[in-house]
């Protein structure tokens, strides 16, 4: 149980550009019940510690004060083994299944020492594909077809009981922690966010050296390379032992007089 609350207090709440001021308070005061302590705001679009967020936080201002501010999501996951990303439709144009919140959150939960992050969009346009592909699985809460937006504040709120209640969960049967059973559990702890998208970088300047990819189709392949990784869940080693493929290749580039015969080009 200790080891549970304690991955529940690694879990980033991470907005990107929230405009209202009385969700962000919202959020922070769901965040207390919960017992979830860190909120990152991407480009907020409104004051995160004026009267309004502090009237809807009340006894929660203390995760206002002590959130964090950062320009780009990138930043907001930096060092996180773990990433989900919230969506609000029920089909993106990503090879990602869309999974409801108690089927995937407590995956959050399954390294204790790690940190991990849960991403939540706009209110008005929620994420881009774009930025929904740089986490590993993707959420979305099944409503009422007849009304199926939620308020971001109430999202949040659904997906921070939900946490708490993986942590309470009893253990399943022989003895077996479901968290044990998750993916990416076994064989060593998952590669940061910041170590993945540093090998993305390297391999996508290989491939776009040896004609691979093209300027004009290198980001709809590399989302499908992002997407193939991230659905094996490399370890920190796994990811080096890459990158070291992808140097070594491009190191050996520099030594010939012309790269090696290209694969057929990509349209």
């Amino acid at each position: 149980m200790a080891d549970r609350m304690a991955a529940l207090r690694r879990v980033r709440i991470v907005l990107v550009e929230p405009a209202g001021p009385r969700n962000v308070g919202a959020i922070a005061r769901v965040m207390k019940n919960m017992g979830l302590q860190q909120l990152v705001l991407v480009n907020p679009q409104c004051d995160p510690l004026g009267e309004e967020a502090r009237l809807m936080a009340v006894r929660g201002s203390d995760r206002l004060e002590s959130a964090q501010i950062v320009a780009t999501i990138p930043e907001a996951l930096q060092g996180c083994r773990r990433v989900i990303a919230t969506t609000g439709r029920e089909q993106t144009a990503l090879n990602i299944p869309l999974e409801p919140p108690r089927a995937c959150l407590p995956w959050l939960l399954a390294e204790p020492d790690s940190d991990t992050a849960l991403i939540f969009g706009r209110e008005d346009r929620g994420l881009s594909n774009e930025e929904l592909n740089l986490a590993q699985r993707l959420l979305y809460i099944p409503a009422e077809a007849e009304y199926e937006s939620l308020n971001l504040a109430q999202a949040t709120g659904l997906c921070c009981y939900e946490l708490r209640m993986a942590c309470l969960e009893p253990r399943v049967e022989q003895g077996q922690d479901r968290l044990e059973q998750m993916p990416g559990v076994q064989g060593g702890a998952i590669a940061p966010h910041d170590q993945r998208e540093g090998f993305y970088r390297d391999l996508e300047a290989l491939l776009l050296r040896v004609g691979y990819l093209y300027p004009h189709t290198a980001p709809s392949r590399m989302e499908k390379m992002r997407q193939i990784l991230n659905r094996a869940y490399p370890s920190a080693k796994e990811v080096a032992m890459l990158r070291g493929v992808v140097s070594q290749v491009t190191w050996a580039l520099g030594r010939s007089p012309s790269p090696p015969n290209a694969s057929p080009k990509q349209e």
